[in-house]
């Protein structure tokens, strides 16, 4: 009788041990090899309105997406609006695309604050400082307070991820796309760190998840890796490293998305985006990172001009990324998800990627899910 209970005890302990189920969503044993590669896409798409019957109402109601991204302005077509167009809009948008489906859709949006926000004042949102600035001030309280109020802002529309903040440290003051935009709060990783966990406290005061970017760090480069490869081999240094280090220790580090930086001393062949040695060795080895990894655009041209979507994806997932981006912003592929989604299915089941690495991302995924109020 003593083993019988025994083993029923632990048959508890393990159920309570697993990680929670997000509603409507099944456990990786139970969930078809399509349905758990959908959850590790994420898109862009145009429309201000949800449309069951449109591109990406499809690919949500299919299965074929986890979360979709939002963009005030249609770089492809250089023109707005894309996706926002007031708040009462927003919101609509939102709840219609999550009334598509079941489960939880990551809805993701940068919120950075200063010069890289989409929901602008133009559009009847509230102004937000930049990391810069912030960084100046020094003042945690006014971090945490950005924050908050940045995390009320997209709540309030609905929109449960931000990717943000940027934790890049401020090796060079002249990089086009980190340093010149005031993206970086600090030159001191420590002072990044501090100012960093502040805004990422004031976010979760809202129930807004936050993303840690641009991995292995982007804040040495000179180049804008949205028109191709960035070097950073000789100028990236080790430093930028601790940011993610101590945020991670600390529990703040919700998702942490990688940079399409190339950095030969880590990794002589692939970018970061791309890379085991760097996501799988570094991130998640020698940190000990346990989370969501998030793919930087595969469509910028970093990435786009070496490898097409199909390999991007297929390259990814054996580094170790969780979500696949595709902006669908500098380039509109309305059909991507679907090809990907198709691409990695094959791949599986040829035997190029094993099915486990799926099942990974997939309970990963899951579990930050199920961390979200619907």
């Amino acid at each position: 009788m003593g083993k019988i209970i025994r083993s029923l005890m632990a048959v508890v302990v393990a159920a309570c041990l697993a990680a929670p189920a997000v509603a409507g969503e099944p456990a990786a044993e139970e969930a078809s090899l399509e349905t758990m590669i959908g959850q590790m896409v994420m898109v862009g798409f145009r429309g201000l309105h949800p449309d069951p019957e449109s591109a990406i109402g499809q690919d949500i109601r299919a299965g074929r997406v986890g979360g979709v991204i939002l963009f005030d302005y249609d770089v492809a077509l250089k023109s707005r609006p894309r996706n926002i167009e007031s708040p009462a809009q927003v919101q609509a948008l939102v709840r219609g695309l999550q009334a598509m489906t079941p489960d939880t859709l990551f809805v993701g949006v940068d919120q950075e604050g200063g010069k890289v926000m989409r929901l602008k004042p133009r559009y009847g949102f509230p102004d937000a400082p930049s990391a810069g600035a912030l960084g100046a001030a020094g003042d945690s309280a006014a971090a945490r307070d950005a924050g908050a109020a940045i995390g009320q802002t997209l709540s309030a529309v609905g929109i449960n991820l931000n990717f943000a903040p940027v934790v890049d440290v401020d090796v060079n003051p002249d990089n086009p796309v980190i340093g010149g935009l005031d993206r970086s709060f600090s030159s001191d990783p420590e002072e990044v760190t501090r100012l960093a966990a502040a805004f990422i406290e004031g976010m979760h005061s809202h129930g807004v998840l936050s993303c840690l970017k641009h991995f292995p760090g982007h804040g040495s480069s000179t180049e804008d890796s949205h028109l191709g490869l960035t070097d950073v081999t000789r100028t990236w240094r080790e430093l930028e490293l601790v940011p993610y280090r101590r945020l991670m220790a600390a529990g703040l580090a919700d998702m942490v998305m990688t940079a399409h930086i190339v950095n030969r001393t880590l990794d002589p062949e692939l970018p970061a985006s791309l890379s085991q040695r760097i996501i799988t060795g570094i991130l998640r080895h020698d940190l000990g990172y346990e989370g969501v990894v998030v793919s930087d655009d595969l469509q910028m041209g970093a990435i786009i001009h070496e490898y097409g979507a199909e390999e991007a994806a297929s390259l990814a997932v054996q580094a170790g990324v969780d979500i696949l981006l595709f902006g669908n912003n500098l380039r509109y592929e309305p059909d991507v998800a679907r090809r990907v989604v198709a691409h990695l299915a094959q791949e599986v089941r040829a035997g190029r990627i094993d099915d486990a690495r799926i099942r990974e991302s997939y309970d990963r995924i899951r579990a930050l899910k199920a961390t979200l109020a619907r």
